[in-house]
Order: structure tokens, then C-alpha cells, then sequence
């Protein structure tokens, strides 16, 4: 069977790096063929501490630490592609936990030419067990928050061509072929590299059964943190390829902009002061209905609010990050 090379770019996660590694173990892939490679960003906690004695209890498993100095999720997978001996490379992250059969499945997909770059769907679970929590991971998952995405949406996904997919798995050829991760971007760096792919004609395939454990953010805090990278890093990347851009990715920074411009723009026409109230009762409406069927679903009053907040959060960050990332490049270049 093909040797399998899987990198993990990383930093600060003791919470979860021994449940990602325990999972590799039990992979069905023969333990053999495969190596683990992780690019650590020289973490602060207990994460190198817990790979070793991960090491220790099970020395059959190869896996390497390599040190990645600017704690850059594109430049930890560039320093790992650079150390994969494997034919196949699959990318995974410390914070996700693959099935049981992700390596063999995603092996398969490749094998069958289904795809140059394979990956399936998110499970997406609490990051802490709080209410709050389990409403992200609940707007997470919901087209309200995070539109057509695919990968989000475990439960209607199918076996199809797409943009994108999360944790992908490819040929190491390819990197020779489009190039690497590009180190420029601090976040959707696999967004950028699927697009690379698609320019070149091949195709990005999603496999509904091919499936992984995310652990979404606990806090709002945490959330619009992350969706303010998101948005803002966005941008960067849709300024060399703006044709990549989806109805998605336009909808949160349209509605940020709405959201400030009616209001100022209401001094000249009035009517607009109306309209912006009416979009903001819907807006709440609807973040208001899809929190109350979650809520009668999980049986959690508190999910109505919980999963509204996050939404919203999702939808602001996202937005205004975006709208920053434009104003502040076009700042810099004048």
C-alpha cells in the first residue's frame, strides 16, 4: 500500500493533541505505511510534553516533531511537506479528530482519480461543555451561519466536485505541480491552494464519507476572533483571485456595510433610516427563528439566544474584518 505522510500544523493544544493522536493510531490504515508529522509552533503548554508521552506509550507509530519558528499554520505545512516521505500527504489540524477509516477513505479517492485534493465533512462538536459552546457549534454547522459550505454541513453533504475542503488529502506531486502553501496568507491558506488546483483544471472533491471530528470554538470571544482572521485574511486572498469569490463570503461585509452606511446615508434620504430598521427586524428574525427551532430540537431554551449571539458574531466579525482588510491594504498602497 502507498505510504501516507500526515501533517499537523500546531501550537498551544494540549487539550486535544493526544485525542488527534490516538485516533491516527487506531486508523485502519495499515500503522506501518503511515508517518505523523507535526510543525510546532515551540507551544507554551503542556503540547510537546503530551506528544512525547504519547510517543512513549506507543513507539509503533512513526511521528516527528519539527519546530516551526514563526508559528504560521502555511509555513508549519511547508516545513512538514518539506519532511513527508510519503506519496500520499494528508493535512490535518490539532484540534480535529479523524474517523476511523479518514486516511483509508481519502487514500481510496485519490487512488481512484476522484479528485486531486480529497476531504470529506465536519462533525463539528463543542469546544468546552458549556451552553454556550454547544450554541457555536450549532451555528457552526447551520447554513444560517456558515451558507452553502459543504464540509459544514455534514448532514446533507454529497459526493461532489467543490471549492474547497477542509484537511485535504493529495498526491505530494502536487505540491510540485501548483506549488505550496502560500506563506503569505495567515489563514485560508487551503482555500487559496484548492483555488490553485481549480485553475489548473483538476478537481476538488468532497466525500461525504470521509468524515472528522472539529471541535469549534468555546467563547464568542474565542469566535470572533477566529472570523475576524477569516475575513480579514479574505480579502488578501481574493485580491490576486477575485474570481474565487462566493455569494457567501460577500454576504457578511455587504451587510456590515449596510449595517453602518443606511444610517449615515439617511442625512441625504431619509427613507433609507426606514429601510435599514426594517432589515435589522428581519435580520433579527431570522437569527431569532432558527435559534427557536434549535432550541425546541435540543430541548435548550438557552440555544435561542446562544445560537443567535454566535451567528451574529459570526456574520460581524467576518464582515468588518473583510471591510477593515480592504480599507487598511488600499490605505497602505496609496
Amino acid at each position: 500500500m502507498t505510504q501516507v505522510s500526515i501533517i499537523v500544523p500546531c501550537f498551544n493544544e494540549e487539550q486535544t493533541i493526544t485525542i488527534l493522536l490516538v485516533a491516527l493510531y487506531a486508523q485502519s490504515y495499515p500503522r506501518k505505511k503511515l508517518e505523523v508529522i507535526i510543525a510546532d509552533g515551540f507551544s507554551e503548554d503542556q503540547t510537546r510534553a503530551r506528544i512525547a508521552a504519547f510517543q512513549d506509550e506507543y513507539p509503533d507509530l512513526t511521528l516527528m516533531i519539527i519546530d516551526n519558528p514563526s508559528r504560521s499554520i502555511p509555513a508549519g505545512l511547508n516545513l512538514a511537506l518539506a519532511a513527508a516521505k510519503g506519496e500520499i500527504v494528508v493535512r490535518l489540524d490539532a484540534h480535529s479528530v479523524p474517523d476511523r477509516d479518514y486516511v483509508a477513505r481519502s487514500a481510496a479517492n485519490l487512488e481512484a482519480g476522484r479528485g486531486a485534493n480529497v476531504g470529506g465533512v465536519w462533525e463539528i462538536q463543542p469546544g468546552a461543555d458549556t451552553w454556550m459552546a454547544r450554541s457555536i457549534a450549532l451555528a457552526a454547522a447551520h447554513p444560517l451561519g456558515v451558507g452553502d459550505a459543504n464540509y459544514r454541513l455534514a448532514t446533507s453533504a454529497r459526493a461532489q466536485a467543490v471549492d474547497t475542503v477542509p484537511f485535504g488529502a493529495f498526491k505530494r506531486s502536487l505540491v510540485g505541480e501548483i506549488g505550496p502553501f502560500d506563506e503569505s496568507l495567515q489563514t485560508n491558506e487551503d482555500y487559496e491552494f484548492n483555488h490553485r488546483i481549480r485553475q489548473r483544471g483538476l478537481r476538488v472533491w468532497l466525500d461525504p464519507a470521509i468524515r472528522s471530528i472539529y471541535f469549534a470554538r468555546p467563547t464568542l470571544g474565542a469566535l470572533a476572533r477566529q472570523y475576524w482572521r477569516y475575513g480579514y485574511w479574505k480579502w488578501r486572498m481574493l485580491k490576486r483571485f477575485p474570481r474565487s469569490l462566493r455569494w457567501r463570503q460577500f454576504a457578511a461585509p455587504a451587510f456590515v456595510a449596510g449595517l453602518v452606511g443606511m444610517p449615515l446615508l439617511s442625512i441625504w434620504w431619509p427613507g433609507l433610516l426606514r429601510l435599514w430598521g426594517s432589515v435589522m427586524v428581519l435580520y433579527g428574525l431570522l437569527l431569532g427563528g432558527a435559534g427557536a427551532l434549535k432550541g425546541i430540537q435540543m430541548k435548550d431554551i438557552r440555544v435561542v439566544i446562544g445560537l443567535s449571539l454566535a451567528m451574529a458574531t459570526m456574520h460581524l466579525a467576518w464582515g468588518s474584518a473583510f471591510l477593515y482588510s480592504i480599507f487598511s491594504s488600499g490605505s497602505r498602497e496609496a
